[in-house]
């Protein structure tokens, strides 16, 4: 039941995504040229997405998920130079190429080669961000003996 779930709401993710325009790289890279040719049919999408999901977030604190499991909490980490940069780093792929993950994945069928090169580069960095930073924790960590 829970993986049938899962594949109705990635199913419908995906077709939110591609009805809105999100998989499109040349609106998204309009939405984001505010001082160009800007865009801005994309502002009711992400404005759209925010009020169920604050409505979601709410009901969520009184309920239990109805395939089992815990709600996760919402992260206490602070802002750290780690999260700036990822960030700098989501917005800079976000604004050259057009896409982020969720669009990246559900464009993979149609996009053509430029998405599923993106797509594999982004597997790459899931994939060497941990060994990235645990290099650099490894050499600190040495510097500091």
């Amino acid at each position: 039941m829970r993986i049938l779930l899962a594949l109705v709401a990635g199913g419908l993710f995906g077709a939110g995504l591609f009805v809105s325009g999100m998989t499109d790289t040349a609106k998204v890279q309009g939405w984001l040229d505010v001082f160009g040719n800007w865009d801005p049919t994309l502002a009711f999408v992400l404005g759209g997405a925010l009020l169920p999901m604050a409505v979601a977030w709410r009901l969520a604190r009184a309920h239990r998920p109805v395939v089992g499991g815990e709600i996760p909490q919402p992260p206490t980490s602070p802002v750290d130079a780690r999260l700036l940069a990822g960030s700098a780093l989501f917005g800079a792929g976000w604004g050259l190429v057009g896409l982020c993950p969720g669009p990246a994945i559900a464009s993979l069928t149609y996009g053509g080669t430029g998405h599923i090169v993106f797509f594999v580069a982004m597997v790459a960095g899931m994939i060497l961000l941990p060994l990235v930073t645990r290099a650099a924790a490894r050499r600190s960590t040495v510097a500091a003996e």
